[in-house]
């Protein structure tokens, strides 16, 4: 499955931020707990433009961690309301832009709009993409037993059922040692 590099990109961060709930985290704990935390999932993000470090960010991207979390697992009707809600709250304009060696894209909020706005139309943006072309069976969340992390699916096929190798492998062994024993 092809998205435009800009939509991968959003998806592709918004499930990095979704995983760092406490529920889907590897380590088990609020991976942006702190500003600290958050900045240092910042330092690898697509994020030009304002970004204040602190606490009230924080809280505001942990609201837009959950929004996304949310719209993740809705059908494709339900997201709709939910996308453009986000687009409608942060009165957002699309428009074309180029910076940082990325080539033409849209973004619908001014560099200096807070942080967590941003990303939550980022990521509504990308997801009208994948809502547009009926491709919401792509937004999965893991297929292990104990892990709730979520993934995009960007294969040919759309066949990935886990959002780490470690889970494939971990339910691969449970699956090996079941039809062993």
């Amino acid at each position: 499955m092809h998205f435009a590099p800009d939509t991968e990109e959003a998806l592709e961060f918004a499930v990095v931020l979704a995983n760092t709930d406490a529920g889907a985290s590897r380590s088990g704990t609020d991976e942006i707990a702190t500003v600290a935390q958050l900045g240092e999932l910042l330092a690898d993000a697509p994020y030009s433009g304002r970004i204040d470090h602190d606490e009230a960010e924080r809280r505001e991207v942990a609201l837009a961690r959950a929004q996304i979390r949310e719209v993740w697992t809705l059908g494709r009707d339900d997201a709709v309301a939910v996308v453009n809600r986000m687009l409608r709250e942060a009165r957002a304009l699309p428009y074309l832009t180029r910076h940082d060696g990325s080539d033409w894209h849209m973004h619908a909020t001014e560099p200096d709009a807070p942080l967590a706005e941003r990303i939550r139309v980022e990521a509504a943006l990308a997801l009208i993409d994948v809502i547009r072309m009926n491709e919401m069976d792509r937004l999965r969340v893991c297929a292990a037993d104990d892990c709730t992390g979520l993934f995009v699916d960007l294969s040919r096929n759309g066949s990935k059922r886990f959002c780490t190798v470690r889970c494939g492998n971990r339910m691969n062994m449970v699956a090996f040692r079941a039809r062993h024993a």
